[in-house]
């Protein structure tokens, strides 16, 4: 490994659903871990260098998270969920809501 980094992790009840919706953000599933056949399982996908772990273990991430990812082109996303981008102060953003109930601000710096 050549750079340190931080992965988010996110609850969530199916993860083949969430990994079909992070999907239309960009996100491709990497690996899937269940220590068992039909035990919970520990997904991860990534969106170029960025990745998020999804996990249906109870208790690894609380529900209602909040995650913040900024693209070069968040209109592109708004489109894509159907949802009109703001402009603020900060950047241009929306806020989705996953099927678990997990927030994602996806945002385009203004400057």
């Amino acid at each position: 490994m050549d750079d340190e980094e931080i992965i988010p992790i996110l609850y969530v009840k199916d993860a083949a659903t969430a990994v079909e919706w992070y999907g239309r953000l960009g996100f491709a599933e990497q690996w899937v871990h269940r220590f068992e056949p039909g035990f919970p399982a520990f997904v991860e996908v990534a969106r170029g260098r960025v990745k998020l772990f999804l996990s249906e273990h109870e208790g690894d991430a609380r529900p209602d998270t909040l995650i913040y990812l900024r693209v070069r082109e968040v209109d592109a996303v708004a489109r894509e969920f159907g949802v009109d981008a703001q402009d603020l102060p900060w950047a241009r953003e929306v806020e989705l809501r996953d099927p678990d109930g997990n927030r994602v601000r996806v945002a385009t710096p203004t400057s």
